[in-house]
């Protein structure tokens, strides 16, 4: 059985996970910090190899997205020494099979275009947008087999992380709420966990109904991202939350 490792580099957070022809298995995620080098990659894959009671020579490629481009050398080389394969960029060495409408493609980030892709392959619907909760807020919109283009808003935490920095009253942000149903704040932590969640949920719904404006039928609208489930128990636009969204398309990529 051929051992694939996805990543999902993301400009926060990193995301390893280890898959096969039959699907996605264990995920683990580390930070991506710019004083990363090959080695620090390599021996952290070293001791995630042994959790799983795997050894480098199972691993037959690395198949990664990524949107800090600076780390890409340093994964190419870290795939080389302690893994023996090279590393495989998406969409760059492996071609995805889904137009890029947008006016640059080589602006579109690996990350967009994978989970766009995935959508595609996942569900039957002429017109979906991808909502993704991560460092910045994407909505990305697939009609037929192509990608049209979307929209970039600001991150749910890098919202909060902006508010804190500049207020020195504010509370930690854990985006949960205390009681179902919406209400006032009583507290400064309701109030702010309130008006992000519910500030982000209506942003998120009046923005698909805009973009299901230029669409000729509804939309499937799918949400992905750490956060994801956060906002979408609040917004009625979001039919379906699946956060490995960018694996699977990874996935599609590889074995398909």
């Amino acid at each position: 059985m051929s051992l694939v490792l996805f990543f999902d580099v993301g400009n926060t957070n990193t995301k390893i996970c280890l898959a096969d022809e039959r699907g996605l298995g264990e995920s683990y995620t580390l930070p991506t910090r710019p004083a990363n080098t090959a080695d620090d990659w390599g021996l952290k894959l070293e001791h995630i190899l042994a959790r799983e009671t795997m050894e480098p020579a199972d691993v037959e490629a690395c198949v990664i997205s990524s949107v800090v481009p600076p780390l890409d050398p340093l994964l190419g080389r870290m795939a080389r020494r302690y893994l023996e394969c090279e590393a495989v960029f998406v969409p760059g060495d492996l071609e995805l099979p889904i137009a890029n409408h947008y006016a640059q493609p080589e602006q579109v980030g690996a990350d967009i275009l994978v989970t766009a892709y995935a959508a595609r392959e996942m569900y039957d619907h002429e017109n979906i947008i991808v909502v993704d909760f991560g460092t910045a807020t994407t909505l990305a919109s697939i009609v037929g087999d192509a990608f049209m283009g979307g929209l970039i808003c600001p991150g749910v935490l890098s919202s909060a992380s902006a508010l804190a920095g500049g207020t020195a009253k504010l509370p930690p942000v854990n985006l949960k709420l205390p009681y179902e149903e919406f209400r006032w704040g009583r507290s400064t932590s309701e109030c702010l966990n309130q008006g992000l969640v519910y500030g982000f949920a209506e942003m998120v719904d009046g923005l698909c109904r805009r973009l299901a404006e230029q669409m000729d039928s509804p939309p499937q609208v799918v949400a992905t991202g750490g956060l994801a489930r956060d906002i979408a128990d609040h917004c009625p636009a979001i039919a379906e939350v699946r956060p490995d969204l960018l694996m699977e398309g990874l996935w599609y990529a590889w074995f398909r």
